[in-house]
């Protein structure tokens, strides 16, 4: 339940504060006075588009913030999920800044719109001509057949599988059109990868081969150079080696005359040593450099090959080559694989449909049952407001399955006896639009748990004696609903346990739109000018009196 709604700097508003009734409560006022804009500011908080032109004061922001009173509704496992902190005072928030950005808030924790949307569908609903309209659309008519039926968790259930189902036929189709084109690449795609898999590429190869080819090329040079190192060394006359070892014997005569000469000898022995070994790893290499045309040959012949496959394929190097490799595997794989997973891909599609039309049979069967009863309510509803011969035939008929089940469903309606039922959008004029639509609402209401419903203009095309059976229809919503009904009529305003009006103000430098709560005197004034004018005779005030149950 509404318990506080409050509206600053929004369109003609600069400030407004109202703390609704629990039960009904009507607004009225002079056209254009700022009823509708009243709505425009709610519905920021049901998460309608934010515009930076709606701004009163273009350098201020605008908010709008209603409390409610959450008590009995079950939102504790929204709040929590969207962890969000859970009051039964709950207060939404939204902001517009003069730079146009929109901010929301619940319970003072910045929310998304989507989040606010969630939390406000369970708590308000706002009946507008828009709605009205949407009464000819099937979809809105299975929709409201569904929610009287409580269909609520059969067709999200449904929707999901419909889902799943569409996308498994996708992917399937997809398969399909990619046969032709999968067969076109497969040969080329199978010569690249055998072209691969015979050279038998090795990571690292590459760096090796070329290595191995320079010590090739220069294998006289390196051999050459090598052993004359060696004889410098270790085998000449002169060589470091015999030299060395000498200086080490001379030095070791002299250890017992200094510890300086020790350890000069040893230092001269360790290089001796070192010297040693690396005589022996030259001999090593020179021994193992080989002169041989021959194999040059075969090395620069298998780095042909990788050098041709590289600049074939655009890299530089063989670990590229192999990656390339491994994806044409994979998709000579997934080609050959096709059909197989063509087969199991129609195979998911007929099991998903499956589930699907089982669901559907459920829903079907449920909207049937549903059917007569509703019918039945309808009739009584419009029965009470002076549509006697009324009635709505809701007709079933199976289709392919959509989003919202395998039914189309018409409301067909006939205001007169006698007069077969047609088509909403054709048969219904603006006033029985209007009631039929009170009617919908009244016994939707209670399946649909909403706290609080406004009305805009519900008594279009109504007037006399029917706009009070209206009037006391909404009176009796209020026995467990609250009721928020924006009315041109004096029969509707008579009904109202809190009456608000809504007028210009042109007192200062701006129009602004400003809401009052009448007391019992200013709203027998109002309906008294409702139903004569500005200035109206004694006796409509006295029809005002009458309308509201007051004598003075």
């Amino acid at each position: 339940m509404l318990k506080q709604l409050s509206i600053q700097n929004y369109a003609l508003i600069r400030q407004l504060d109202i703390q609704p009734s629990k039960g009904l409560n009507i607004i009225t006022g002079e056209t254009g006075a700022g009823k509708s804009i009243m709505l425009g500011a709610i519905g920021l908080l049901l998460g309608n588009r934010a515009d930076s032109k709606v701004l009163f004061d273009e350098d201020q922001k605008c908010f709008v913030e209603g409390i409610f009173d959450i008590t009995g509704y079950a939102l504790n496992e929204i709040f929590e999920e969207e962890d969000i902190d859970f009051d039964t005072t709950c207060i939404i928030r939204r902001e517009i800044t003069p730079n146009g950005k929109s901010r929301a808030f619940i319970n003072d924790t910045p929310a998304r719109v989507e989040t606010l949307k969630r939390v406000m569908e369970v708590l308000m609903d706002i009946h507008s001509q828009h709605d009205t309209l949407l009464l000819g659309s099937n979809l809105y008519q299975t929709q409201l057949l569904d929610a009287y039926a409580g269909n609520t968790s059969l067709v999200a259930t449904f929707k999901e599988q419909f889902k799943t189902w569409k996308k498994a036929e996708k992917f399937w189709v997809a398969l399909k059109e990619g046969v032709a084109l999968a067969q076109k690449e497969l040969d080329y795609n199978f010569y690249l990868l055998k072209e691969l898999e015979e050279v038998k590429l090795q990571s690292g190869e590459q760096e090796t081969l070329e290595e191995e080819l320079r010590l090739l090329e220069n294998a006289e040079e390196i051999k050459t150079k090598l052993n004359y190192s060696i004889d410098l060394l270790n085998n000449s006359e002169h060589a470091v080696n015999s030299n060395l070892k000498a200086a080490v014997v001379y030095l070791d005569q002299l250890t017992k005359f200094s510890t300086q000469y020790a350890t000069l000898k040893d230092r001269a022995n360790s290089a001796f040593l070192e010297l040693k070994d690396i005589v022996a790893e030259l001999e090593d290499l020179e021994g193992a450099i080989e002169v041989s045309p021959e194999k040059i040959e075969v090395v620069s012949q298998r780095l042909s090959v990788v050098y041709k496959l590289q600049q074939k394929h655009q890299v530089k190097t063989i670990e590229a080559l192999l990656e390339i490799e491994a994806d044409l595997r994979e998709k000579v794989g997934a080609v050959l694989n096709l059909e197989d997973q063509i087969n199991e891909a129609a195979k998911a599609v007929t099991a998903a449909f499956d589930i699907l039309i089982a669901s559907g049979k459920v829903l079907s069967t449920k909207r049937t049952q549903a059917i007569p009863a509703m019918e039945v309510e309808l009739k009584t509803l419009l029965a009470d407001l002076g549509m006697k011969e009324a009635y709505v035939n809701i007709k079933q008929e199976s289709i392919e399955p959509s989003a919202n089940g395998a039914d189309k469903i018409s409301f067909l309606f006939t205001a007169n006896k006698g007069v077969a039922p047609q088509e909403l959008k054709t048969a219904a004029s603006g006033g029985e639009f209007s009631r039929l639509m009170l009617a919908m609402k009244y016994i939707l209401a209670d399946k649909m748990a909403m706290p609080t419903i406004i009305f805009d203009e519900i008594d279009t095309g109504i007037s006399g004696e029917i706009a009070i059976k209206v009037g006391k229809l909404m009176k009796q919503m209020t026995d467990k609903h609250q009721i928020i009904c924006i009315s041109h009529m004096p029969q509707m305003a008579s009904q109202a346990e809190a009456h608000y009006y809504v007028y210009k103000d042109h007192s200062s430098d701006r129009t602004v739109s400003k809401v009052k709560l009448l007391t019992n005197e200013e709203r027998i004034r109002e309906i008294a000018q409702m139903i004569g004018g500005d200035n109206p005779t004694e006796s409509a005030v006295q029809s005002a009196r009458e309308l509201i149950g007051y004598q003075a």
